[in-house]
């Protein structure tokens, strides 16, 4: 049977109640993204509230990434053992019980472990609701779809820790997770009424490939440990991080060999043999990398650097959702209306790399209103990158691998994310050295600036009441702490120049994607 997209209009199957299907998926994913990251504002009260160091605490986020990140790429395979509707019903009901159990924990062991069960069956509720929005939306349609999936998925890390913050303080840290109970509730019961598995989706018995699923829980345990853990172990000089890169890279490298070998593999790698896949995959890598960095950088900056509060800079940080909600549903209209979907990715990744470059001239006299419009800036260049580039990377997969596709989609964007974030914690820390190693080199009693700045500013301190020499140390300290603050804007701008020139890098791989239509004709329901 051709597909949807090629049939005559009349022909076409629209379901129809699409839009209540959508609500139901998209409230669960919405729900499992937000308690990523509306978490790690609530650390410091977990830690005391249950007796333990904050360094213990970060557990609590480490053991749900793990767990997320061993389920999220089987999910397609699960899906085909169980049935998508049957899946999706046990991943709302284990992820709202074990938002519960992790709101009732008495000590921190009790909660790592309930986070490990969240992080588990929270997992597959992104690739499953995107895999089921596709379907639901048949053709030009899908634009729409993935613009209401694109908007809850990046703007609800977005306004996570803001939201966090706001609870933790006002109620407790143990609301952030009571909080899933009604939405969680509400997401089962129109789950049960709305969704239904399509008649190319069947249960299949399946042969279950330990050795494989064995491979990709060593592999994908120890990467995510090793980025979680990285920078606070200095990376390669600590035994552990170099044993976790072994493991990962061993086991990884396996897994892969061993799926693509098997004649019914637990994560499809085939679908890379298709060019247009392939490349939406390499874009959603380094989306993922560059804009989970800079949400990290942008906040730091504001409250490490500018000295703001954590709920002002989270407020300042909401601008680039705003812009990311008013440009999104722009697009679903223009790719309903025929447009070329590869002309507003380059678009996006324009805008997106322009204002990443913007931001690299903040300096410790940035105002809220430089911080509001490249936020907006950057808030529409990404809403024109989530919605074609979701909807030309699927658009080749046949109907029956869209699961494996979402999957594998969500694994790689989740996988870049992770490295962004390391790697950026890590750049701000080394550059801030570098440069404070380069600022500090002209700090020196011969430097003619410096002769100046030193007397002048201990004559004055004089003025306000220190004795001479006094003065003097506290001058030298002032200015050194200058030195160290000047070199941490330093290393801010290093990394937001490199983000935004990762944005302008991957453009060409926009080309070698085909249009939607061309793949939509090829594409075939089994």
């Amino acid at each position: 049977m051709a597909d949807a997209a090629v049939l005559p209009a009349q022909a076409v199957k629209i379901p129809p109640h699409r839009w209540m299907t959508a609500i139901a998926v998209m409230s669960c994913a919405v729900m499992q993204v937000l308690d990523s990251s509306v978490v790690n504002v609530s650390l410091p009260h977990i830690s005391g509230s249950l007796s333990s160091s904050v360094e213990e605490a970060t557990w609590v986020l480490t053991s749900y990434l793990v767990a997320n990140a061993i389920i999220l790429p089987i999910t397609g395979w699960l899906a085909g053992m169980l049935g998508r509707k049957r899946l999706l019903l046990l991943a709302v009901t284990g992820f709202t019980l074990a938002s519960l159990l992790c709101g009732l924990a008495v000590n921190l062991p009790m909660l790592i472990a309930f986070r490990v069960m969240q992080g588990m069956t929270g997992a597959a509720l992104q690739p499953l609701s995107q895999a089921i929005l596709l379907e639901e939306f048949p053709g030009k349609e899908q634009g729409k779809a993935m613009a209401l999936w694109s908007l809850g998925i990046i703007v609800a890390p977005i306004l996570g820790p803001t939201l966090g913050g706001w609870i933790t303080d006002n109620w407790s840290w143990r609301w952030v997770f009571f909080i899933n109970l009604p939405v969680g509730l509400l997401s089962l019961a129109m789950i049960t009424q709305y969704v239904e598995d399509p008649h190319y989706v069947r249960r299949i018995a399946r042969n279950i490939d330990g050795w494989g699923i064995g491979m990709l829980v060593v592999g994908m345990g120890s990467l995510q440990i090793l980025l979680d853990k990285g920078q606070e172990l200095d990376w390669f000089s600590s035994i552990a991080i170099r044993t976790l890169f072994v493991l990962a890279v061993v086991f990884l490298i396996a897994f892969v060999v061993r799926e693509l070998q098997a004649k019914d593999p637990i994560v499809s790698f085939r679908l890379l043999r298709n060019r247009t896949f392939a490349a939406g995959i390499l874009q959603a890598t380094v989306l993922g990398f560059v804009l989970y960095g800079s949400v990290v950088l942008l906040p730091l900056f504001l409250q490490v650097l500018l000295g703001w509060s954590a709920t002002t800079a989270g407020v300042w940080n909401s601008p680039r959702g705003v812009g990311m909600a008013v440009c999104m549903p722009l697009v679903a209209f223009l790719l309903g209306r025929g447009w070329d979907a590869r002309r507003i990715l380059v678009c996006g990744f324009i805008m997106s790399g322009l204002s990443s470059l913007g931001f690299a001239r903040l300096t410790l006299a940035t105002g809220p209103s430089d911080i509001l419009w490249l936020q907006l800036f950057q808030g529409f260049g990404i809403g024109l990158l989530f919605v074609p580039l979701t909807t030309l990377t699927m658009s080749p997969v046949p109907k029956s691998e869209t699961g494996y596709a979402t999957s594998l989609y969500s694994t790689m964007r989740n996988i870049g994310s992770s490295v962004g974030i390391s790697f950026v914690t890590t750049m701000l820390a080394r550059r801030a050295q570098y440069h404070q190693q380069i600022l500090g080199s002209h700090m020196t009693a011969t430097n003619p600036a410096s002769q100046q700045m030193t007397p002048a500013l201990g004559h004055y301190l004089s003025q306000q009441g220190l004795d001479s020499a006094d003065a003097a140390s506290k001058a030298s300290g002032l200015l050194y702490m200058q030195m160290e603050r000047q070199a941490a804007v330093l290393s801010y701008s290093d990394a937001f120049f490199l983000m935004g020139v990762l944005f302008l890098c991957i453009i060409p791989a926009v080309f070698l994607m085909r249009g939607a239509e061309h793949n939509r004709s090829r594409r075939r329901e089994p």
